[in-house]
């Protein structure tokens, strides 16, 4: 082998501040990484695939559900994780982009919400130890999601 890159990193064991999954998008890299850096996570455990969230909501197959569930096993194992950050992206291509949606952004929006929830709750019930926090990024900023609570009038 032949040195080609010369660099200083901490190369000593680490608790990671959180592990999270989003997608490759290169659209979406920069602003997710101000982003954490802006939430205090500066040691992360990156899981980025095609889709993010997708591929615990609604997965391909099998495999690419259990792949994801096994890498924040690791990142827990590992590196003693109790916080997820799941995210999702608008014109997502795994999604089919915005086009799927007819350009309607508020239907994008209310169909990622539903797979990010459905994403926490297979975290949350897979692993019972660690909290899960779902965000949805749009090209004008990040969006954390919530799950739906019953006005007053309708409890």
């Amino acid at each position: 082998m032949r040195k080609v890159f010369h660099f200083a990193s901490p190369s000593g064991q680490y608790v990671a501040d959180a592990a999270v999954l989003c997608c490759f998008d290169h659209r979406i890299g920069t602003v997710v990484r101000e982003f954490l850096k802006k939430q205090g996570i500066e040691r992360r455990d990156m899981i980025i695939v095609a889709g993010g969230a997708k591929t615990l909501a609604s997965p391909r197959n099998d495999f690419e559900q259990d792949f994801i569930l096994e890498q924040v096993r690791m990142s827990i194992r590992l590196h003693q994780t109790k916080r997820v950050i799941v995210m999702s992206h608008s014109d997502c291509a795994t999604y089919g982009g915005l086009a799927h949606f007819k350009g309607d952004t508020e239907a994008e929006a209310n169909h990622h919400r539903g797979e990010l929830l459905r994403a926490r709750e297979l975290l949350t019930t897979t692993f019972t130890k660690i909290s899960v926090e779902p965000y949805f990024v749009k090209f004008d900023g990040i969006w954390q999601v919530y799950e739906a609570v019953p006005l007053e009038s309708e409890a």
